[in-house]
């Protein structure tokens, strides 16, 4: 497949980008795209550094600007800017769009439940004296 993309759409009322390698079309949200940003402010600088991104729900997709032939950079509405996303990266999200999503709601889902467990805790009692 090459990985030079022929399409590159942005859908602003739906907060979808649109990008085609050939014949095959990836639309991705922008909320998918922001909480998998290739920045080290979310993958962090080595593995098990990642910072879950919490709260993208509402993000949008500002701006793109061409990172020569090779990438784009994405301006979010959140403010983030920082994330250069290859054309090999954006092929990468496209393809494995449904388990990566379902891998970053699971993480949603098991962060939730440690704050939850840790607004909760077990009481001793203590009887009277």
């Amino acid at each position: 497949m090459n990985l030079t993309p022929s399409a590159i759409k942005l859908h602003r009322k739906s907060c979808i980008l649109e990008i085609s390698f050939g014949d095959t079309h990836y639309p991705l949200a922008a909320e998918y795209l922001r909480v998998y940003s290739p920045s080290a402010e979310v993958k962090g600088h080595g593995p098990g550094e990642e910072v879950l991104q919490l709260n993208k729900q509402t993000v949008a997709i500002t701006g793109i600007e061409p990172l020569g032939n090779y990438a784009i950079k994405l301006i979010f509405s959140d403010g983030h800017d920082s994330g250069i996303y290859s054309w090999e990266y954006l092929q990468e999200l496209g393809a494995n769009n449904a388990d990566k999503w379902q891998n970053y709601l699971d993480r949603v889902a098991t962060h939730e439940a440690q704050e939850d467990a840790a607004k909760t805790s077990t009481v001793k009692w203590v009887g009277p004296l």
